[in-house]
């Protein structure tokens, strides 16, 4: 099944009153919006709320076991045997499935029993093994849609949720901090109330592994801030994030407002799923969107 891309994960989107559009669930999901409704219509997995004019609205718990169904059907099971199943089997089916031979299994075991040290061990060992980049895209992305879904699902308590996140983006923030030497600066943050990072700072990952030098601020950071910031280090693109929609549509004015408070030659790049919505306004005054606006 595909990956989410590195910029939007459901546990980077999730919020307790969060719903999908089916563009959106189709990217998490890796399902076609054609499937999506195949099933809804035959086999009644889930029942998006219906909106007046038609869109459909799925929660984060539908779009996490529309991903155990999607994991298991790809893996060679039929959607309608599937849809027979009680629930819980087909959630343990697709997580048991997920972690066959794969680094999964250890890393979701120590966040279940809240082993700290083994798993800073575990996330230490794959970050050597694999460099930043290949740690972001093959353990904390698809560890990330695991913790996002049995969060979620109620099958893991925020506890542990709060642990994986501390370690995983303890390990991240390191990484980025290796190799400033040469190339372009990026200074980067997220949207003032934007408090998930996972998904960001694998495709900060990305932008170091191909040449930039990333000075991540942190999450949450007022866009004021982050002008005094580009003025003192003067980089060649500021990066932001942002997971929410609607939060982002109330901070529009000051987004568009930003390029033309930035050191000239600094370009604005924005990604996450909460910048869809108005990209082309973004566009309009120079932002670039998405993984692909690092480019040297």
């Amino acid at each position: 099944m595909p990956q989410p891309s590195l910029e939007t994960t459901l546990a980077d989107r999730t919020t307790s009153d969060r719903t999908y559009e089916i563009h959106e669930v189709a990217e998490l999901t890796g399902l076609d919006p054609a499937r999506l409704r195949a099933w809804e219509r035959r086999y009644e997995i889930v029942q998006p709320i219906r909106h007046p004019n038609g869109y459909r609205a799925y929660t984060a718990e539908q779009v996490a076991l529309l991903r155990a169904y999607a994991r298991l059907v790809e893996a060679g099971e039929r959607i309608g045997n599937l849809a027979k199943l009680p629930r819980d089997e087909v959630l343990a089916r697709a997580e048991s499935r997920q972690l066959d031979g794969s680094p999964m299994g250890a890393l979701l075991d120590a966040v279940k029993s809240f082993d700290r040290d083994r798993l800073e061990a575990l996330v230490a060992q794959q970050l050597s093994l694999r460099g930043l980049k290949g740690f972001a895209h093959d353990v904390v992305m698809p560890l990330a849609q695991q913790v996002g879904d049995l969060w979620v699902l109620g099958k893991l308590p925020i506890a542990a949720e709060h642990l994986a996140s501390e370690v995983v983006l303890h390990a991240m923030k390191g990484g980025l901090r290796v190799s400033r030497t040469g190339g372009p600066v990026a200074v980067a943050a997220c949207l003032p109330g934007e408090r998930h990072e996972w998904g960001f700072l694998c495709a900060l990952a990305e932008a170091q592994e191909a040449g930039w030098q990333v000075h991540y601020l942190g999450a949450d950071l007022p866009i004021d801030d982050v002008v005094e910031a580009a003025w003192t280090r003067r980089p060649a693109a500021v990066a932001l994030s942002s997971s929410d929609p609607g939060r982002t549509r109330e901070l529009l004015p000051q987004l568009l407002d930003l390029p033309a408070r930035l050191p000239p030659r600094t370009v604005p790049v924005i990604g996450g799923g909460g910048a869809e919505a108005v990209a082309d306004q973004l566009r309009e005054r120079g932002y670039r969107i998405g993984v692909g606006g690092f480019t040297l």
